[in-house]
């Protein structure tokens, strides 16, 4: 009788094992980690726009001084981006998940006046220093939109792991899984190319 139990329990404890491992005991917590550095690169773009923002305007002021409260709303859209914080707990809530986007947002739009309005100095457009640091500027939205997609691919490969069969089991019972929100557009009529006038 002992041999049988023995064995019994020899030949059970692979397919517990084999079970738990079709629970998403490891797949759960590779798709969160992979989402939240996806999170870490977004977060890495905007800083490195908002370092880039200072130099940007510094370089704008001295040519277009009475443009003074279009530079004073990209600063003060930084300032308010840079206070917003979210850490890589908050993103299964939407409502700080949208507070940050539209934070980072207000950013964006700021940006795009200010680049409509250097149009009409035809010196700065000129200027090597500015030239350099709008295209640093694009470079780094790029960045942005490469980094947000990326980040809400993980996102939804985290989000079905976790209401799929086998690995919602272990998703819930292990982890207590929640879905986590991806970055969407928050500006108005985002999905339309703004015009610019002048």
């Amino acid at each position: 009788m002992t041999i049988n139990r023995r064995l019994l329990t020899l030949l059970a404890l692979p397919a517990m094992a084999l079970s738990l491992s079709a629970c998403g005991v490891n797949s759960v917590p590779t798709a969160e980690e992979n989402a939240k550095a996806k999170w870490a690169n977004v977060q890495a773009d905007y800083q490195r726009r908002a370092d880039l923002i200072p130099n940007l305007v510094e370089t704008v002021k001295g040519y277009a001084k009475q443009e003074n409260e279009v530079l004073t709303n990209v600063v003060e859209a930084r300032a308010k981006a840079t206070s917003v914080q979210l850490n890589t707990g908050d993103l299964s809530d939407p409502a700080k998940v949208a507070s940050f986007q539209q934070a980072q947002g207000a950013v964006s739009s700021s940006l795009g006046r200010l680049l409509a309005t250097v149009e009409a100095y035809p010196d700065l457009k000129s200027n090597q220093n500015f030239l350099a640091l709008q295209s640093q500027l694009e470079g780094t939205e790029n960045r942005i939109n490469v980094s947000i997609k990326d980040y809400n691919t993980s996102v939804q490969s985290y989000n079905t792991t976790i209401r799929t069969f086998p690995d919602a089991i272990g998703a819930k019972i292990f982890y207590g899984a929640k879905p986590m929100t991806t970055y969407q557009a928050t500006a108005p009529n985002a999905d339309r190319a703004p015009t610019v006038k002048f």
